[in-house]
């Protein structure tokens, strides 16, 4: 996805126009014009995003739902496809500000990458070694043409009935839950959905089976809950409400 691919580093000063674009003045046509900022991009890679401010943050709220840009009033459309890929710092680094539940609920995954086990990280250095340089090419594996017959796939999976309200229930049952001050809004039950029917065109199959659904809830639903401020002390986590009602709500039986 080179050709897509635009990476951009979030910095402390960093300002909304040095995302989405700005007008500049033009002198030979004594107009402003506008320049593309990097959202403009197929996918976005936002390092370090919450190294940022929450104003700067935001700029990406409408270009992450509604595939565009608004700056002074003009509305400009992002490229197709459009998506955001995220790193962020943890809350304890120095530095560090909290995204906005708005934006974060605009992230349809939210993955913990952690350290990687031992024998992985030997291979790393490995691979660096027989490099003998510090700099590595990665091949594309998709351009936009492929991205979008992908997506295409996903599309034609069958979801049943039972399947989608076992999705409302989970989404649901964390509103409920008494340490949850913020639970999964609609967009969680739909991106439970959507990653459910992906996640079975990866295993070869047209239909979603609640097993999906069970694997992919903790990444799609968790970034979503806001704890209340009482629950702080324990280390209660998202994640682990999550993964409670994943043993609670009932699900519908398996097809499989």
């Amino acid at each position: 996805m080179s050709a897509m691919l635009k990476p951009l580093d979030y910095t402390p000063d960093m300002l909304p126009a040095d995302v989405t674009g700005s007008f500049l003045y033009d002198p030979s046509t004594r107009d402003f014009t506008f320049r593309q900022g990097p959202v403009f991009a197929g996918l976005l890679l936002a390092d370090e995003i919450n190294r940022t401010p929450p104003k700067t943050q935001s700029a990406l709220l409408e270009a992450m739902q509604e595939k565009q840009v608004t700056v002074e009033g003009r509305t400009f459309l992002l490229p197709r496809p459009f998506h955001v890929l995220a790193t962020a710092n943890p809350v304890e680094y120095e530095g560090t500000y909290p995204l906005p539940e708005a934006q974060l609920d605009r992230f349809l995954l939210r993955l913990d990458v952690g350290y990687p086990p031992a024998e992985e990280e030997i291979e790393v250095l490995r691979r660096r070694l027989a490099r003998q340089r510090e700099e590595t090419e990665v091949a594309p594996v998709v351009d936009a043409a492929g991205l979008a017959e992908l997506q295409a796939e996903v599309e034609k999976v069958a979801v049943d009935e039972d399947i989608l309200r076992y999705c409302v229930d989970l989404a649901a049952a964390t509103r409920a839950h008494p340490a949850v001050e913020v639970g999964a809004s609609p967009r969680g039950s739909l991106a439970l959905t959507l990653v459910a029917r992906a996640l079975s065109v990866v295993d070869g199959r047209d239909h979603v089976l609640p097993e999906d659904v069970k694997e992919c809830a903790v990444a799609a639903l968790a970034h979503r809950l806001v704890l209340r401020p009482e629950t702080w002390t324990s280390g209660l986590t998202g994640v682990q409400v999550v993964t409670e009602l994943l043993g609670k709500v009932p699900g519908p039986a398996s097809s499989r």
